[in-house]
């Protein structure tokens, strides 16, 4: 027996704490519109400060998943197309930064490219290249905790890709390198674009381990949840227009991935 749902009242068990937890999610947002300074909002957002961070920001987001594509494809087509001993612990570690605290991800970083890090004593030694507080610990920091979300992505979009084509290019004489760059690529291509646009939206909402890692120097390192954190104690208003570009931000992203890569349903 088949029950048809549409065509039966919605129980009230589960429709009264969807819509609780609606409002629960809503009543932020709501808040930041409310409160926002509508009349001054031009000014706000063209003010040095909030133009600096605002550049920064997308800035450092942009190189960020750039370095993340460059780094994480490769190692998404590995976990999902290699087996070798570890793997499960390759993934454990590409899995970590999603439910590690941010801050405690900027203090790892602290001890490893540190100038006193297991890495950066030698970075800062031979090259004399220091990367906490600048715009280069920015950007590292951030790929640290976004790298996770394109690697995940992309790493299932190539499980569900169908492997034939791949083993028919294999069967015409194609090295694994140009199946991959001629293929594969094309076929997991939404799911890369779509790893990479929120592994981009992750690194512009960053905040712990950049202020750990890379401090809060205006112009230098201040990003915008970074300078949304100062202005709260100096200037509230342009706290609330920060927050509600970044509001702004992740809804074109989420809209955006919903209708083009993830399906309406």
């Amino acid at each position: 027996m088949i029950l048809r749902l549409g065509k039966d009242r919605p129980p009230v068990a589960l429709v009264a704490p969807a819509a609780l937890a609606t409002v629960f999610l809503a009543l932020p947002l709501v808040g930041l519109v409310a409160r926002a300074p509508w009349r001054d909002l031009g000014d706000q957002l063209t003010s040095p400060e909030v133009a600096s961070a605002l550049r920064l920001s997308l800035l450092a987001a942009t190189m960020s998943t750039v370095v993340s594509l460059l780094l994480g494809v490769p190692l998404a087509w590995v976990l999902a197309r290699l087996r070798f001993p570890g793997r499960g612990v390759v993934r454990a570690l590409v899995m970590l930064p999603l439910v590690l605290p941010p801050v405690v991800g900027g203090v790892a970083l602290l001890l490893v490219l540190g100038r006193r890090g297991l890495v950066g004593q030698w970075l800062d030694g031979w090259l004399g290249m220091s990367l906490p507080f600048t715009t280069a610990g920015v950007v590292v920091a951030e790929t640290f905790v976004a790298m996770p979300f394109l690697v995940i992505s992309v790493e299932g979009a190539l499980r569900a890709a169908d492997r034939r084509f791949e083993d028919v290019a294999a069967t015409l004489g194609a090295s694994r390198w140009v199946a991959f760059r001629r293929v594969t690529l094309p076929l997991v291509g939404p799911g890369v674009v779509a790893g990479a646009v929120l592994c981009w939206a992750r690194a512009l909402g960053e905040f712990g381990a950049t202020i750990t890692f890379a401090g809060n120097l205006p112009g230098r390192t201040q990003t915008m949840p970074l300078a949304v954190y100062i202005a709260l104690e100096s200037d509230p208003e342009a706290a609330v227009v920060l927050s509600l570009l970044l509001v702004a931000v992740s809804v074109v992203i989420l809209v955006g991935l919903r209708e083009r890569w993830i399906g309406a349903v």
